[in-house]
């Protein structure tokens, strides 16, 4: 029997790490026709970790990453909005909030697949049922069929498009630039998002002397003018926030930059198909808001390996991981998606009151969001 995966991401290859260990085997089919070290920061959360240390592989994880002192979001001034202290985190779900830069995930991910088993330069654009299981086409005129087959190709899967041609990505309201860059000699240990009437604006220390920091501002979908941004309508634009800031920008360059807008998947009917099944950004792609886009995909591998593993058939198993998956999924989605529109706020009034009210929050406001999220079995 062959399972087959599409998609090379963060969500495929953890999945094909936990049902390789559980004796399963799996071949990878990616598109891009080599694995550039490319990408920026993300953060893994506790639940994320818990997820890597059920297969096995946290360790390696945490060794070409860097853990954090706390998380904290500022006013443009830089004064706190709210704070989450990484010991409490550390005594409550066993880790500090943690970075690393996606290539060195990646990196970390592949070393830990059964040799051979990644094939790229295999972007799939079709498939068809057969009677000897699911056929897949290839752009590049390849065909090949496997018995099972799990859509983890991201949020534009054009194989989900065809099952589902009704789901269309939602644009957030906002679009966003990432970067990558040496550390200029600031004393970082913590993760900050400021939050202003201009945009948003966050960056934490990465492993190796690294910053990676984001900004994301209010803007149509697709603008030309927010494509066509460098480096120095980025200092013009929040130059009047908070230090660090403008000096983070002023060590930055124009091609250094990776811009998109930002997107997610409103609540998809179903993700199980028989013998198909979606994971990852795939099936419920999510603002980067809660810091759980990544996250989620690393659940997903482990949910399905473990249910697969007590199930009498792939189908079966598919349908089971749908019924744990869907709804905590669509809750990250939607708790994310509202936060971003409370961030992006530029009313100066409501800008005020918001911030006012994150300050009075009830700490066990946070504490039940973060369990929810952290509070996780295998």
């Amino acid at each position: 029997m062959r399972t087959g995966i599409i998609g090379a991401g963060i969500a495929g290859l953890t999945t094909a790490i936990a049902l390789q260990r559980q004796g399963i085997p799996t071949e990878i089919f990616e598109a891009a026709p080599e694995i550039k070290p490319i990408g920026a920061g993300l953060g893994l959360a506790a639940n994320a970790i818990k997820a890597f240390r059920h297969v096995g592989i946290a360790e390696a994880v945490i060794a070409a990453g860097l853990s954090l002192d706390s998380y904290r979001i500022l006013d443009e001034q830089g004064h706190i909005i709210n704070a989450t202290d990484s010991n409490l985190l550390s005594q409550r779900y066993g880790l500090n909030n943690f970075t690393i830069h996606r290539a060195e995930l990646h990196r970390v991910l592949q070393d830990h697949i059964a040799p051979g088993t990644l094939h790229l330069h295999k972007k799939a654009i079709d498939l068809k049922q057969t009677t000897a299981g699911i056929e897949l086409f290839f752009e590049d005129g390849s065909t090949t069929t496997v018995n099972h087959l799990i859509l983890a190709d991201g949020i534009n899967s054009p194989i989900r498009q065809k099952l589902l041609p009704q789901v269309q990505p939602r644009y957030a309201g906002y679009t966003c630039w990432r970067a990558v860059i040496e550390n200029p000699g600031l004393n970082l240990t913590a993760a900050i998002e400021t939050w202003g009437t201009k945009g948003r604006f966050g960056y934490v220390p990465l492993a190796h002397n690294k910053v990676y920091w984001y900004a994301c501002v209010n803007a149509p979908q697709n603008s030309a003018v927010m494509q066509a941004y460098n480096i120095t309508d980025l200092r013009k634009t929040f130059s009047h926030y908070h230090a660090p800031i403008p000096e983070i920008l002023a060590h930055t360059q124009t091609h250094q930059l990776i811009w998109n807008d930002i997107c997610d998947l409103p609540a998809l009917p179903r993700y199980s198909f028989g013998n198909i099944l979606l994971i990852g950004d795939a099936g419920h792609a999510t603002t980067p808001n809660m810091g759980q886009g990544a996250c989620q995909a690393i659940e997903d591998g482990v949910v399905l390996a473990e249910v697969w593993r007590k199930a009498n058939s792939f189908a079966e198993a598919a349908i089971q991981f749908e019924k744990i998956r869907r709804n905590r999924t669509q809750w990250v989605i939607k708790q994310s998606y509202r936060l971003g529109r409370v961030a992006h706020l530029q009313n100066r009034f409501l800008v005020n009151l918001r911030n006012k009210v994150f300050r009075i929050m009830p700490a066990a406001v946070n504490q039940s969001q973060l369990d929810k999220l952290f509070q996780i079995q295998f």
